[in-house]
Protein backbone atom coordinates (compact mmCIF):
# COMPACT_ATOMS: atom_id res chain seq x y z
CA UNK A 1 0.00 0.00 0.00
CA UNK A 2 3.17 2.61 0.27
CA UNK A 3 4.76 4.41 3.06
CA UNK A 4 1.56 6.32 4.11
CA UNK A 5 -1.40 4.72 2.84
CA UNK A 6 -4.69 7.12 3.37
CA UNK A 7 -8.06 5.72 3.39
CA UNK A 8 -10.94 8.14 2.44
CA UNK A 9 -14.44 8.36 4.86
CA UNK A 10 -17.20 8.82 2.30
CA UNK A 11 -17.90 12.20 4.01
CA UNK A 12 -13.92 13.01 1.83
CA UNK A 13 -15.27 11.07 -1.19
CA UNK A 14 -18.71 12.92 -1.57
CA UNK A 15 -17.20 16.65 -0.92
CA UNK A 16 -14.75 15.61 -3.93
CA UNK A 17 -17.41 14.83 -6.35
CA UNK A 18 -20.42 17.15 -5.91
CA UNK A 19 -21.55 20.36 -3.85
CA UNK A 20 -20.98 20.47 -0.27
CA UNK A 21 -19.80 21.98 3.01
CA UNK A 22 -16.53 20.05 2.85
CA UNK A 23 -15.55 20.94 -0.64
CA UNK A 24 -12.78 23.14 -0.02
CA UNK A 25 -11.31 20.58 2.60
CA UNK A 26 -11.70 18.02 0.91
CA UNK A 27 -9.55 19.24 -2.27
CA UNK A 28 -7.16 20.46 0.09
CA UNK A 29 -6.46 17.40 2.39
CA UNK A 30 -6.45 15.04 -1.36
CA UNK A 31 -4.52 17.61 -3.25
CA UNK A 32 -1.00 15.93 -3.57
CA UNK A 33 -1.86 12.49 -2.10
CA UNK A 34 -2.70 10.86 -4.86
CA UNK A 35 -0.08 7.92 -4.57
CA UNK A 36 -1.46 6.48 -1.27
CA UNK A 37 -5.62 6.72 -1.42
CA UNK A 38 -7.15 3.50 -0.28
CA UNK A 39 -11.01 2.83 -1.53
CA UNK A 40 -12.86 -0.17 -0.11
CA UNK A 41 -15.17 -1.97 -2.29
CA UNK A 42 -17.49 -0.94 1.01
CA UNK A 43 -16.95 2.47 0.31
CA UNK A 44 -17.99 2.28 -3.32
CA UNK A 45 -21.18 1.29 -2.50
CA UNK A 46 -21.78 3.49 0.57
CA UNK A 47 -20.57 6.93 -2.06
CA UNK A 48 -23.78 5.74 -4.45
CA UNK A 49 -25.75 5.08 -1.41
CA UNK A 50 -25.04 9.06 -0.21
CA UNK A 51 -25.54 10.32 -4.21
CA UNK A 52 -28.68 8.38 -4.76
CA UNK A 53 -30.40 9.24 -1.68
CA UNK A 54 -29.19 13.31 -2.45
CA UNK A 55 -31.23 12.40 -5.68
CA UNK A 56 -33.86 11.45 -3.70
CA UNK A 57 -34.47 14.31 -1.52
CA UNK A 58 -33.59 16.35 -4.66
CA UNK A 59 -30.59 18.02 -3.58
CA UNK A 60 -28.74 16.72 -6.86
CA UNK A 61 -30.30 16.01 -10.48
CA UNK A 62 -30.04 13.03 -12.02
CA UNK A 63 -27.54 13.94 -14.75
CA UNK A 64 -25.60 15.09 -11.81
CA UNK A 65 -25.79 12.36 -9.87
CA UNK A 66 -24.29 10.11 -13.12
CA UNK A 67 -21.89 12.64 -14.13
CA UNK A 68 -20.56 11.92 -9.88
CA UNK A 69 -20.46 8.24 -10.69
CA UNK A 70 -18.63 8.49 -13.55
CA UNK A 71 -15.98 10.77 -12.02
CA UNK A 72 -15.64 9.22 -8.97
CA UNK A 73 -15.36 5.67 -10.74
CA UNK A 74 -12.57 7.10 -13.21
CA UNK A 75 -10.91 8.68 -10.32
CA UNK A 76 -10.72 5.65 -8.17
CA UNK A 77 -9.75 3.72 -10.96
CA UNK A 78 -6.69 6.40 -11.54
CA UNK A 79 -5.47 7.29 -8.23
CA UNK A 80 -6.62 5.05 -5.47
CA UNK A 81 -6.22 1.48 -4.70
CA UNK A 82 -9.40 -0.87 -4.30
CA UNK A 83 -9.47 -2.55 -0.58
CA UNK A 84 -11.93 -5.87 -0.52
CA UNK A 85 -13.77 -6.30 2.52
CA UNK A 86 -12.96 -9.55 4.10
CA UNK A 87 -15.00 -12.10 6.51
CA UNK A 88 -12.78 -11.01 9.63
CA UNK A 89 -13.53 -7.15 8.84
CA UNK A 90 -17.15 -8.32 9.87
CA UNK A 91 -16.16 -10.32 13.15
CA UNK A 92 -13.76 -7.21 14.15
CA UNK A 93 -16.69 -4.76 13.37
CA UNK A 94 -19.56 -6.91 15.29
CA UNK A 95 -16.75 -7.01 17.89
CA UNK A 96 -16.39 -3.28 18.13
CA UNK A 97 -20.14 -2.57 18.28
CA UNK A 98 -20.67 -5.00 20.77
CA UNK A 99 -17.96 -3.29 22.70
CA UNK A 100 -21.02 -0.90 23.81
CA UNK A 101 -18.76 1.81 24.78
CA UNK A 102 -18.37 2.98 21.24
CA UNK A 103 -20.63 5.08 19.47
CA UNK A 104 -20.43 3.11 16.06
CA UNK A 105 -22.97 1.90 13.17
CA UNK A 106 -22.31 -0.90 11.41
CA UNK A 107 -20.59 1.07 7.83
CA UNK A 108 -18.49 3.31 10.08
CA UNK A 109 -17.44 -0.34 12.73
CA UNK A 110 -16.57 -1.83 9.36
CA UNK A 111 -14.29 1.16 7.59
CA UNK A 112 -12.26 0.89 10.81
CA UNK A 113 -11.61 -2.92 11.02
CA UNK A 114 -10.99 -2.61 7.10
CA UNK A 115 -7.96 0.14 8.37
CA UNK A 116 -7.06 -1.86 11.35
CA UNK A 117 -6.57 -4.67 9.17
CA UNK A 118 -4.19 -2.96 6.32
CA UNK A 119 -2.66 -0.64 8.46
CA UNK A 120 -3.62 3.03 7.48
CA UNK A 121 -4.61 6.51 8.34
CA UNK A 122 -8.15 7.31 8.15
CA UNK A 123 -8.98 10.78 6.63
CA UNK A 124 -12.40 11.68 7.75
CA UNK A 125 -14.73 14.86 8.28
CA UNK A 126 -16.45 12.99 11.41
CA UNK A 127 -15.88 14.03 14.65
CA UNK A 128 -17.39 11.10 16.05
CA UNK A 129 -15.27 8.52 14.00
CA UNK A 130 -12.12 10.29 14.42
CA UNK A 131 -12.65 9.73 18.15
CA UNK A 132 -13.47 6.32 17.68
CA UNK A 133 -10.47 5.74 15.94
CA UNK A 134 -7.99 7.93 18.09
CA UNK A 135 -9.71 5.53 21.20
CA UNK A 136 -8.65 2.20 18.49
CA UNK A 137 -5.31 3.51 18.42
CA UNK A 138 -5.69 4.12 14.34
CA UNK A 139 -4.32 7.44 13.28
CA UNK A 140 -6.33 10.31 11.74
CA UNK A 141 -5.27 13.01 9.23
CA UNK A 142 -5.71 16.22 10.85
CA UNK A 143 -7.77 17.96 7.69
Amino acid sequence: MGAVSIYLDVNVRVALFVADIHNDRADKAVNGSHDGLIVASLSVAEFSSVIARRVRTRDLHASEAQAAFANFDTWCDRHTSRVEVESIDISVATSLMRRLDLPLRTPDALHLAIIRRIGCTLLTFDRAMANVAHTLGIEVVKA
